[in-house]
């Protein structure tokens, strides 16, 4: 297979943007690039090209008139799109796994086993919502009509950077709009092979359309300009309310799925023995970099010290390594500002007096080169402490001892954000009693399995909106009544 940088390199994607079906070079009167640096040596792989005011213009422009066409299209013809789609996803799924360990550090077999398997996912479900969703209800004499809301600017993150796409592209065509992707210009090169599916698949013309860029100018122009008329971010709390704020002038949609803090509560009669191992995991995926990873663990204080043992143990055999060799666990935080901010908190937890149980500042002895962390567990925390309420983004656990389940609940909703939560026990009536006091958009109980159909979203500065399942459709989606209209 030939890599996943020379492809891109033979191919030209590197100084092009896909706009209107086409690869073009950028037209702004500003030439910028991007260094894109591979997080496991530290050394830069490739340089896209960023875009300006111009180009994005070209791309919103594509992206309307492509809308009246596009929008009217029959559920089935989008589905059959969609199908493409996913079947070429996962006829390259091992390019996209390469290309995602280059420029982010995803562990190779994390890649190949979560990461594109599940962005395949968004596209699927996307397609099969289409098969029975009823754009047109009765209700009465009066037709309930859903209609695609027009033209949506895309921002999605470095983290997850395939997913991430695919959870909004996927939703936003089976509704019929068009799309402009901004994915993020620090892990660019996954969505430049994802434009290239969408070539490849038969996307029409102005469908989907593809610009790199910063935050600051395509971020802002796109969430700004009056010819788009919904805008979905993923990112942090920061970056949300900036869009929020260039949006609200021309007053359209803004879908935010942002930043999490989000709590494990292991009540008194779980298995320890399963919960706390599982919560480690959990907490570490992805290396801690998911809004959603569940980075307060809340336990009886007098089961503290087993808890404490459990999860050092688990933490224990994570592998951290370099990316491509197979039996790693776990590569190295994504990028450099990334891998100094969790290096802080880490600091911050020590000198505000927290038990550190495992892990600590600096890399593992053995990595010297690249943005490795130590996986590291903090206990005795305290609700107030920096580290149990900010959200630090990587590889980091805080174990925080509750006296009762009500203060447990308490503590889990004693945050500023309310993505995710996990809740661990062996009594179901109680844990959904409990599940029904936690302030957050999921609550998983017991470690279920993923569920591509759950809605997912976030109470409070998490953000608005709700991705994933048909709920992530409708977002993309306006609704009109037509009295009358059944006679």
């Amino acid at each position: 297979m030939t890599s996943p940088l020379r492809h891109l390199t033979e191919a030209g994607f590197l100084g092009k943007f896909y706009i209107d079906g086409e690869w073009r070079k950028p037209i702004g009167s500003v030439a910028a690039a991007a260094t894109v640096v591979n997080p496991a040596t530290e050394q830069p792989i490739a340089e896209v090209a960023l875009g300006d005011d111009d180009d994005v213009d070209c791309a919103i422009a594509a992206a309307r008139r492509a809308f009246a066409g596009w929008s009217m299209t029959a559920p089935a013809e989008r589905a059959t799109l969609l199908d493409r789609i996913h079947a070429l996803l996962l006829e390259r799924l091992e390019l996209f796994a390469q290309v995602l360990t280059c420029e982010m550090g995803a562990a190779i077999t994390y890649a190949r086993r979560v990461q594109v398997p599940l962005a395949a996912e968004h596209i699927r479900v996307a397609r099969d919502n289409l098969a029975n969703y009823p754009f047109i209800a009765a209700r009465g004499s009066t037709a309930i009509m859903r209609e695609a809301i027009g033209v949506c600017g895309l921002i999605t993150p470095w983290n997850w950077p395939l997913y991430q796409i695919t959870a909004k592209v996927g939703p936003a065509l089976a509704a019929g709009c068009t799309v402009v992707l901004k994915p993020s210009e620090l892990s660019p090169l996954s969505a430049l092979l994802f434009a290239e599916v969408m070539d490849d698949a038969g996307c029409p013309p102005g469908v989907f359309n593809l610009i790199n860029g910063t935050g600051p100018i395509v971020g802002t122009r796109l969430a700004s300009h009056p010819q788009v008329d919904m805008i979905s971010i993923t990112g942090s709390t920061r970056a949300g309310v900036l869009v929020a704020q260039a949006a609200a002038p021309t007053v359209k949609r803004v879908a935010q799925e942002l930043g999490g803090k989000s709590p494990n509560i292991i009540l008194p009669d779980a298995d320890l023995s399963r919960a706390v191992p599982l919560g480690v995991g959990a907490a570490f995926r992805n290396l801690g970099q998911s809004c959603s990873a569940p980075t307060r663990m809340l336990v009886s204080r007098a089961q503290m010290e087993e808890v404490e043992t459990l999860a050092a143990a688990a933490a224990s055999k994570l592998v951290v390594g370099d990316p491509l060799v197979e039996s790693t666990t776990h590569g190295p935080i994504a990028n450099r500002p990334q891998f100094e901010r969790v290096q802080t908190m880490i600091d911050v937890g020590l000198k505000e007096g927290a038990k550190l149980v495992i892990g600590g500042p600096g890399r593992p002895d053995d990595l010297q080169i690249g943005f490795y962390a130590r996986p590291t567990i903090f206990s005795d925390v305290r609700r107030d402490m920096r580290i149990a309420q900010e959200e630090i983004f990587g590889p980091v656990l805080a174990i925080i001892p509750y006296e009762s389940v009500d203060e447990a609940i308490a503590i889990a909703n004693d945050t500023v954000y309310g993505l995710g939560a996990h809740l661990q026990g062996t009594d179901m009536e109680t844990m959904r009693i409990v599940a029904g006091q936690i302030q957050s958009g999921q609550v998983h109980l017991n470690y279920p399995d993923w569920d591509p159909n759950a809605p997912f979203g976030g109470y409070k500065r998490s953000g608005n909106g709700r991705e994933y399942g048909r709920e992530g459709m409708e977002e993309y989606l306006e609704t009109k009544a037509v009295l009358g209209f059944y006679r």
